[in-house]
């Protein structure tokens, strides 16, 4: 079962704003929220998808 992480833990995760993150999902160069309530207006992201694009951004994991 995956874990879900909400807006607040995303944010916080990848340390972009939300109008950044719904841009990039626009675009798709982000993953992707799901639906948590039929009308859509509950939102969560796959915590595996966002710690995958966290990690395939320039710099991740890299030593200053």
């Amino acid at each position: 079962m995956a874990v879900l992480l909400r807006l607040p833990e995303v944010r916080k995760r990848v340390g972009l704003s939300t109008p950044t993150i719904y841009r990039l999902m626009k675009k798709g160069e982000f993953p992707r929220s799901v639906k948590l309530t039929p009308n859509g207006r509950a939102v969560a992201w796959k915590e595996s998808d966002v710690d995958a694009w966290s990690e395939s951004r320039p710099g991740r994991g890299e030593v200053a």
